[in-house]
């Protein structure tokens, strides 16, 4: 504030864009508005374009479906696997198997990292590539996560990271578009700063966006991303003290790591085996608020949702059973021990 940079663009903005591509071990960073203008450039520059078809998981938070309707292309849902909540594999190929025999192929797939732990991306980038379909991960809920040894937000044409509120590290509202495509770094770059031309005064000659962060928000993106290793053991330890707590319970689950890599512990989710536990989640949310501590429903499934009752879905009942058994639990890094132990035995109040 004192450098006086404070509207967008400027040094910080620069500088926050170096560490986020460093981070995710990309090539090119674009720090932008928010996650979502981050989707909706992704797929613009990816050359989506209206009547066209794009793959998108089920379980995943609005804004990864929204951004596709904004180029007017029709969302195809699928559903997701048991083991990381992500995009099922299996569906996909069948998917895009049908698709290419019938001649018409979508124009890009969406991956989604839920709840800060990575798809199985070998097995996604692997199916896209095999037909030649692009890729655009949403990664905006796992900065700091891992696959194997590759950082999440490394995969596919494109990458997304989101800096909201709720997230890993904060810019309070913000996001970006990572990549390893100059091209497509600058087309983004340049829409995203009103498509303004290299000229002294102003020249269009493409309809442009506002989505630029300012320099005053990349500034405390910066601070926030240098304390991401912190906050990624912190939150992974409000994890395993809840995974502790219901370990020897029959019928609950705490979602962990996936096989393939390391989560950065975003979000605590708990699971609830409807046969032994019937709409557990719903009591223990409902004690939960009534002592006032806010605990979430999984997301709701982008094909129950009443905006999209007219898109295809292809389903295998996974993400349904996700959202009826399913309970996120408060996870900031803020908490204290007394904090979670006052989130643990209310909930155990109920649970047992």
């Amino acid at each position: 504030m004192r450098s006086g940079w404070i509207s967008p663009l400027g040094p910080e903005v620069e500088a926050f864009e170096t560490a986020l591509a460093m981070t995710t071990g990309r090539q090119h960073a674009i720090a932008l508005s928010s996650g979502t203008a981050a989707l909706h450039m992704g797929l613009k520059a990816l050359g989506v374009m209206s009547g066209q078809e794009v793959i998108v998981p089920t379980l995943t938070f609005g804004a990864t479906a929204f951004a596709v309707t904004y180029l007017r292309p029709t969302p195809t849902f699928i559903d997701v696997e048991d083991v990381s909540w992500n995009s099922d594999p299996k569906l996909l190929e069948e998917l895009l198997d049908a698709r290419a025999k019938a001649g018409g192929l979508p124009a890009a797939v969406i991956s989604v990292d839920l709840f800060g732990r990575t798809c199985d991306v070998h097995a996604i980038q692997s199916i896209c590539a095999k037909y030649g379909v692009p890729l655009l991960s949403d990664s905006a809920e796992a900065l700091g996560a891992t696959y194997g040894s590759m950082p999440a937000g490394s995969q596919g044409e494109a990458a997304v990271l989101s800096f909201n509120g709720n997230k890993i590290i904060t810019t309070s509202g913000g996001g970006a578009l990572v990549t390893d495509d100059q091209e497509l770094a600058s087309r983004v770059r340049k829409w995203s700063n009103q498509s303004r031309e290299p000229f002294p005064w102003y020249q269009h000659e493409d309809i442009g966006f506002n989505y630029r962060m300012s320099n005053l928000l990349a500034a405390l993106g910066r601070v926030q991303l240098a304390r991401l290793e912190e906050i990624v053991m912190r939150r992974r330890a409000i994890h395993d003290r809840y995974a502790a707590a219901f370990a020897d319970i029959a019928g609950v689950s705490v979602l962990g790591d996936p096989p393939w890599g390391q989560w950065n512990g975003w979000l605590t989710t708990t699971r609830f085996d409807a046969t032994v536990h019937p709409g557990m989640p719903t009591k223990v949310r409902e004690h939960l608020e009534s002592i006032d501590i806010e605990s979430r429903p999984v997301w709701k499934p982008m094909h129950q949702q009443p905006v999209f009752r007219s898109s295809e879905s292809v389903l295998t009942g996974v993400a349904d059973s996700i959202y009826e058994e399913g309970l996120c639990l408060p996870s900031g890094q803020a908490m204290t021990e007394a904090d979670i132990d006052r989130v643990i035995d209310a909930s155990l109040r109920i649970i047992t």
